[in-house]
């Protein structure tokens, strides 16, 4: 079957145009996602598809196209984001992150490459086949929201009855070449200090909740140490990891007082083989040693779960885009992880949808300053999503090869 071409030009086009759209959820700035899903739909809709824009919270928007093939087939599901993390200081970018510049065969930006290049590639690919009427089975293509923080869209899209029909998915996260099969987890936790207030010039009087998180801290630095040594360095996602990223006092920050409260938040990265409740029941005795040598209570809450994700090498799903990329580029392509999670760490823990990582740009350019995709991987994705979406919808993902 003849592969389809794809509209390099006008994909360049639109990606840049949802580049320049700064699709940070930002209360204080008044912004969200929303203007860049609203494009999405727009195009979408200039080309006669018929997208769902559902509300999944006020101004938090998902974005969903059901195309059906010219036969019968599986289902393939094309997924996306349509937010960004913030550009942070402008003055470290030496290019403008909303100006959407193309330079040196680089397009720069803010979400060039984590994922509004992907987004934008799995969008004109779909469009590649529905033009050329070819495809069987049919085709989902979901732009969803909040994928940066919570990631509530795909958890809503997860829960939808749309979602128990989709046989395979191609997450379309930027990924240097390499198909991804399997994922680090992530488990987020709070933990929350109650001491005693006192005065900062006699802390006899008081129980310093700082002091029992910084002691909590220097304890799971040694539980992330045995963490390494029990599970070792996995092949494509290397270690897991225990990281304090917030300390702080509670209601009361003065500098001469000792606070009642505090909080402090984690972020576990874990790899295949690790039990997240275990590890929630290791760092809740850990605080109640730590709460018994201070007298600080600390209780521990569950803010996110996201356990790791892996899919067989020789599953349909792989074996298409593993042979999609060898159609259009006529080379092997190395297997790999996603070092953080996707949204496809809830696409297979909530809808047992079978998922695969694979997208422009390079995946540890993410979240940088000066971010960018190159223009040649952003067509070279396309096509290859192309490639992969007729192997997968025909039934011939091809044969999984050496890697």
């Amino acid at each position: 079957m003849a592969r389809p071409p794809v509209d390099h030009a006008a994909l360049l086009e639109f990606t840049r145009d949802l580049v320049r759209i700064r699709s940070v959820n930002d209360p204080d700035a008044g912004t969200t996602e929303s203007e860049a899903a609203l494009l999405v739909a727009d195009r979408m809709r200039s080309w006669g598809w018929h997208p769902e824009v559902t509300e999944v919270e006020p101004g938090r928007l998902n974005v969903v196209a059901v195309l059906a093939g010219s036969a019968p087939g599986p289902t393939l599901l094309f997924e996306g984001h349509t937010d960004v993390v913030t550009e942070g200081e402008p003055g470290d970018w030496t290019h403008d992150p909303f100006g959407a510049e193309v330079v040196g065969g680089r397009l720069f930006g803010r979400g060039a490459a984590d994922m509004k290049g992907g987004l934008a590639a799995m969008m004109y690919a779909t469009r590649a086949l529905e033009v050329a009427g070819t495809f069987p089975g049919t085709i989902v293509v979901a732009a969803l929201c909040d994928e940066e923080e919570m990631m509530l869209g795909a958890k809503h899209f997860a829960a939808s009855p749309l979602a128990s029909t989709i046989d395979g998915a191609i997450v379309c996260e930027p990924e240097a070449g390499e198909v991804c099969i399997v994922q680090k987890g992530g488990l987020r936790l709070r933990v929350d200090a109650s001491g005693k207030m006192a005065h900062g010039a006699m802390p006899h009087q008081g129980r310093n909740p700082l002091t029992a998180l910084a002691v909590l801290q220097v304890e799971l630095l040694d539980y992330e140490a045995d963490l390494q040594r029990r599970f070792g360095e996995h092949e494509h996602l290397g270690l897991p990891y225990v990281t304090a990223t917030t300390i702080r006092a509670g209601s009361i920050a003065q500098m001469n007082v000792i606070p009642r409260d505090g909080v402090m938040t984690l972020d576990v990265r874990s790899v295949p083989g690790m039990d997240h409740d275990r590890v929630r029941t290791d760092i809740a005795a850990i605080a109640a040693t730590v709460s018994d040598r201070t007298g600080v209570a600390l209780s521990l809450t569950t803010l996110d779960d996201r356990g790791p994700t892996s899919v067989p090498a020789d599953d349909p799903i792989v074996r298409a885009v593993v042979e999609g990329h060898r159609d259009v580029t006529g080379t092997t392509p190395p297997f790999g992880g996603v070092p953080g999670t996707t949204d496809g760490t809830i696409l297979l823990r909530d809808a047992g949808i079978p998922v695969v990582v694979y997208g422009p740009g390079g995946k540890w350019i993410a979240h940088q300053a000066d971010e960018y995709v190159e223009v040649e991987d952003l067509a070279t994705a396309a096509d290859v999503y192309v490639a992969a979406a007729l192997r997968f919808l025909s039934g011939r993902p091809g044969a999984v090869g050496s890697t």
